[in-house]
């Protein structure tokens, strides 16, 4: 019989090294314990272990600060890092530090189990010598859900690749700020981030800006223009909105993604492409492929690591760390000190926050800018949430009925109408699409067709008015709608 694999785990917390102890003995792995850097290290520099497990804070000495040791006199040893500090920039100094896997506390008994047996059995590959600056700049990404915590296991994972990456996740959610964060802590990070959103864009100039022109390729073309393939040449291009790429300029990105190399319009010679490209949606792809809006192979090509960003309502643990976040920005731009009350952040947990973290930003913001008191109580934030209030004066005024009343009253009415059974599904898209057609159909009628002034009154920029308007296939002309 084999000699069983040897387990070094170090932890200043002595439940967890029996629990650890006990769960790896029953996997058939000796295991040591102990409660503190020093003694791990000991162990290591002597030759024993097959593989460590070692806590970040430790009573003489950070596990990260170790990681690069080991690695150094015995670099084929696997180390799995456990933390309960859970943030994006302790699982990418792990990974970059050499560790095998880097598992937030509290964690899966299993998974441990799972990820020491990977461990072992997994055919070692030669040390990357890439290593990031060593800085404490501030965290790109903030909170310490579940849910957040395996988005930052993945970027992690990806920082040494030049993986394609698709970011999918409601607006104001953050994608943009994950995709920085996979460029400013990767391979790429000394070359330069550039960010194009398809949706801001005219559909006919979306290849020149993508991929430059040549002087006399259009009208208007007066001299050569670089693109941003050219522009992000060594470093990250984010595409966002990719659900706006025109078919065309699909049909020409896909191009590159499968030969690396493009041309630019009214270009004739080939330009070899040396970017990572990272893409972002708002929108179902898949069913914009079924609809023929979107090339299946091109999707495919990009999609090779998708990452979902949950909305902020699926993870409303973190929200009282996003408000101290924010509120300490506003502070460090001038605005005066504020905190928020038990009562008042319970409410902004319970809110549905359709505009998610960006929402919950400019709220914050605003708490900071427009109140005196110093402590924000429930009263002021729900003065803040209710902002929609006028509008459900105003239908009241008329039928004696409150907006919100009127919608749960014709809802209930539809739920019923099924009986026993339930409503096929998709009524939360439909409900909203059903008010949302009404209310910019009235905007612009009011407005004449003014999209500047309707996108105004509706609290949107223009660019989400003219995609709104193309979503919801209405017909605008200059005096009101066709």
């Amino acid at each position: 019989m084999s000699t069983p694999s040897t387990i070094l785990v170090a932890d200043d917390d002595r439940g967890i090294r029996t629990v650890l102890a006990q769960a790896l003995g029953r996997a058939g792995y000796e295991v040591r314990t102990t409660g503190n850097a020093s003694t791990l290290w000991r162990w290591v520099s002597e030759g024993e272990g097959d593989l460590v497990i070692t806590d970040v804070v430790m009573p003489d000495e950070s596990g990260l600060d170790l990681l690069p040791r080991i690695k150094k006199i015995r670099p084929e040893m696997r180390i799995i890092v456990m933390s309960a500090q859970n943030t994006l920039l302790t699982a990418v100094k792990a990974t970059q530090r050499g560790a095998f896997e880097y598992l937030p506390k509290p964690f899966d008994i299993k998974e441990l189990v799972s990820v020491v047996n990977r461990a072992l059995t997994t055919p070692r590959s030669q040390p990357s010598e890439d290593g990031a600056a060593e800085d404490e700049e501030k965290l790109p990404l903030i909170g310490r859900s579940a849910a957040m915590q395996e988005i930052y296991r993945t970027l992690a994972r990806l920082m040494g690749t030049d993986l394609s990456v698709m970011i999918t996740g409601e607006s104001g959610t953050g994608k943009e700020l994950v995709a920085r964060a996979l460029h400013n802590y990767g391979k790429r990070r000394n070359g330069s981030f550039v960010a194009i959103n398809m949706a801001a864009i005219p559909r006919e100039l979306i290849e020149s800006e993508l991929f430059g022109h040549e002087k006399g390729a259009f009208t208007g073309a007066t001299q050569r223009a670089s693109g941003r393939f050219e522009q992000a040449e060594g470093g990250t291009l984010f595409l966002d909105e990719i659900g706006d790429m025109p078919p065309e300029a699909q049909t020409r990105l896909l191009r590159v993604l499968q030969e690396g190399e493009y041309t630019t319009v009214g270009g004739r010679t080939p330009i070899r492409a040396n970017v990572r490209i990272v893409a972002a949606t708002h929108r179902d792809l898949t069913q914009l492929i079924r609809q023929g809006l979107f090339r299946e192979d091109l999707f495919y090509r990009l999609n090779v690591v998708p990452i979902r960003l949950p909305p902020l309502r699926e993870r409303t643990e973190d929200i009282p760390e996003l408000v101290r976040h924010f509120l300490s920005q506003a502070g460090a731009e001038g605005l005066p000190p504020k905190a928020i009350d038990s009562q008042a952040m319970d409410r902004l947990k319970r809110h549905r926050w359709p505009g998610n973290v960006r929402e919950l930003e400019n709220l914050v913001r605003r708490l900071g800018a427009l109140y005196s008191q110093e402590v924000i109580g429930v009263d002021v934030i729900e003065a803040e949430l209710a902002g929609g209030a006028p509008i459900a004066d105003a239908v009241a005024s008329v039928e004696g009925e409150g907006l919100s009343a009127s919608v749960e009253r014709h809802l209930r009415e539809y739920f019923s109408s099924h009986g026993d059974n339930l409503p096929p599904p998709g009524i939360y898209d439909r409900v909203l699409r059903e008010v949302e057609r009404p209310l910019i159909s009235l905007a612009l009628e009011v407005t004449r067709g003014n999209q500047i002034k309707a996108a105004h009154i509706l609290g949107v920029n223009r660019n989400t008015l003219r995609k709104k308007i193309r979503d919801l296939d209405l017909s605008v002309a200059r005096g009101g709608l066709k």
